[in-house]
């Protein structure tokens, strides 16, 4: 849903994946290039009163409790994402050709079976980042 967001002009989105507690569950924020750290990946504010904030876990079902987007193709997922998230769309609008290649980089990872099945950049257990071969994202 992010790389249809950032194909549309929304570059300046980003994401932060990780782990539930249980390591059960995977998690992905997401929120926009001045709510990140500059390590690329940890998020400054997750308050969701701020509306630079969208978190996504597994154990819920659908996609950000919309019923049935479990079916969406990822281009309908992103336009139902602008809807419900006005403020972090029009923070996210813009280029970052290097975050947006960074992202598409990744996502090939992935679908080469590299990481395993998700990216997991942090957790509330001890992970080996360098270990995994997964791509560092770029500081904001």
């Amino acid at each position: 849903m992010v790389h249809e967001l950032h194909k549309a002009g929304y570059q300046r989105l980003r994401v932060s994946p990780g782990m539930s507690p249980s390591g059960m569950h995977w998690r992905c924020s997401i929120t926009c290039a001045s709510n990140m750290e500059r390590d690329g990946f940890s998020i400054r504010d997750t308050s969701p009163a701020n509306g630079l904030f969208a978190a996504y876990t597994s154990a819920d079902p659908g996609y950000f409790g919309w019923a049935g987007a479990e079916t969406w193709p990822a281009r309908e997922l992103a336009v139902h994402f602008l809807q419900a998230f006005p403020k972090l769309a029009e923070h996210g609008a813009g280029r970052d050709w290097t975050y947006a290649g960074w992202l598409t980089e990744l996502l090939g990872v992935v679908e080469q079976g590299k990481t395993g099945r998700y990216p997991i950049f942090f957790a509330d257990f001890p992970i080996d980042l360098d270990a995994q071969s997964v791509p560092r994202p770029p500081p904001p």
